[in-house]
């Protein structure tokens, strides 16, 4: 038993020192691509893209589900993206307030007799409209099927472009920020097959009908931590994965896809937990298996703004939810793990995911008995459990303030030093009791997940606030 508390101990500190390395790793990583694509932005002619006939169309599929609060608001600004040609579909999801009656009145909807075809499954589709003051504008009306996976499919199957955006009904996207995501496409359009934007957090900005006006910190102290969360996220691991062309995640906010891979891997999985995750893990299947020549990218400056919970309950049950997600898509996929044909998505990316992000809060907590338990046997060194607790405390911190650091040497949306150095003390502050309440929210979903509780629970949101409804 000594033996045995004695090595676990080892091995979880040697667990936690691989992950923060890796951690450390993606930050040089992510450091050195950043000035690379700030470099290539000062040639990049937006202005004449902006103007060009030879950019690929793009059609926005918007999922909405009773949405009527703002609805209008965010139709009209995605169709004011600065874009050459655009299309924008929005999937009235089954709603039961008055979300398409609203649309009807704002934009002159009109029923139009066309050939749908259901290239990809989904809901039942009761009608398809047009907009008389904006062609370019079409709505699906269809049934509900309870995802938001399905209500895409409909709107993909709609869609006429060679090139799909998906962006949720409440999110806010910069005016330049197709253009933006779409410059790999448009550097390499043979190989590059998808593209993912930022997603920042929108909770404490000043937002007018719809537009971001000033970028501001949230006041809520669970807001600023998810802030440092997400430059975490996509600043350092999702820009250094797709270095490698390993990135597994496009957020469901923000991303871009060729529309004939999407259909020939069937769309997205109705039933699926995490839609987003789950379809780059099929499309890496698909290439792979195809043996194509092809990357998914990441592109850190075009920005969509989204509100994340601001309170407790609700951060908890995303958490649980995105830990489901997670399992939902590697138990299916785990036949791809070290397979040769998978290449190093098989042999590192899927393992990674595996290791260091479904299995963490379970070793974690695993660390936390035996730590007990040796200390119950005095068997636990002090010098030891110094040594790992400001291990794992200084890595950490380090890598948070490495990434708003980042933020700040690049793309400098926090201008008021004020919010800086409210980011920067959160860095240090996020680790407890937070770290051990999001174990537990992880821990929830996988739970869940293994007894068949696949709901999904909406989350609390302040719509009006958020995109500044007319």
């Amino acid at each position: 038993m000594i033996y045995f508390l004695k090595l676990s101990n080892h091995l979880l500190f040697f667990y936690y020192f691989v992950s923060n390395l890796g951690y450390l790793l993606m930050l040089a990583v992510a450091l050195k691509t950043s000035a690379a694509h700030l470099r290539r932005l000062e040639s990049i002619p937006f202005d004449w893209i902006k103007r060009s006939p030879m950019v690929p169309p793009i059609t926005i599929l918007v999922p909405a589900h009773n949405e009527e609060l703002f609805i209008c608001t965010a139709v009209r600004n995605l169709l004011d993206l600065d874009y050459p040609e655009l299309e924008v579909i929005v999937i009235n999801d089954g709603s039961s307030d008055s979300t398409l009656q609203i649309m009807q009145g704002e934009f002159r909807l009109r029923l139009v007799r066309t050939v749908y075809i259901p290239q990809v499954i989904s809901a039942p589709v009761r009608g398809l409209y047009r907009s008389d003051s904006d062609p370019r504008l079409v709505i699906v009306d269809k049934e509900s099927a309870g995802t938001k996976a399905d209500a895409v499919n409909a709107g993909l199957n709609a869609a006429t472009s060679p090139y799909v955006c998906v962006v949720d009904a409440d999110s806010v996207l910069e005016r330049d920020a197709l253009l933006r995501i779409m410059v790999p496409v448009l550097a390499d359009p043979e190989r590059v097959v998808s593209v993912g934007g930022i997603v920042r957090v929108l909770n404490g900005s000043e937002v007018e009908g719809g537009r971001m006006r000033r970028v501001r910190l949230p006041r809520k102290s669970i807001e600023v931590i998810q802030v440092v969360e997400y430059l975490r996220a996509f600043l350092i691991g999702r820009e250094a994965w797709a270095r490698g062309n390993m990135l597994m995640i496009i957020s469901g906010a923000f991303g871009v896809f060729r529309t004939d891979l999407v259909r020939a891997v069937g769309g997205y999985r109705s039933g699926s937990i995490g839609e987003d995750f789950d379809l780059v893990a099929r499309l890496h299947r698909h290439l792979r298996e195809e043996g194509a020549d092809y990357r998914i990218e990441f592109v850190p400056d075009p920005v969509c703004w989204t509100e994340v919970p601001s309170d407790i309950r609700s951060l908890a049950r995303q958490r649980a939810r995105w830990q489901k997600g997670l399992l939902d898509v590697l138990w299916p996929n785990r036949d791809m793990l070290f397979r040769p044909r998978y290449g190093i998505i098989g042999s590192l990316a899927l393992p990674y995911l595996w290791l260091f992000e479904l299995l963490a809060p379970v070793i974690e907590l695993g660390g936390f008995v035996t730590i007990i338990l040796a200390a119950c046997f005095g068997v636990l060194s002090h010098s030891f459990l110094l040594q790992f607790v400001i291990f794992g405390y200084a890595f950490a911190t380090v890598i948070s303030i490495g990434s708003v650091l980042q933020e700040e040497l690049t793309y400098k949306r926090y201008n008021d030093w004020q919010d800086v150095a409210r980011l920067v003390s959160y860095c240090f502050l996020e680790h407890f009791p937070y770290r051990q309440l999001h174990m537990i929210w992880r821990l929830q979903g996988l739970w869940q997940y293994l007894r068949g509780d696949l709901a999904w629970r909406p989350l609390k949101r302040q719509a009006t606030q958020s995109l500044g409804a007319d």
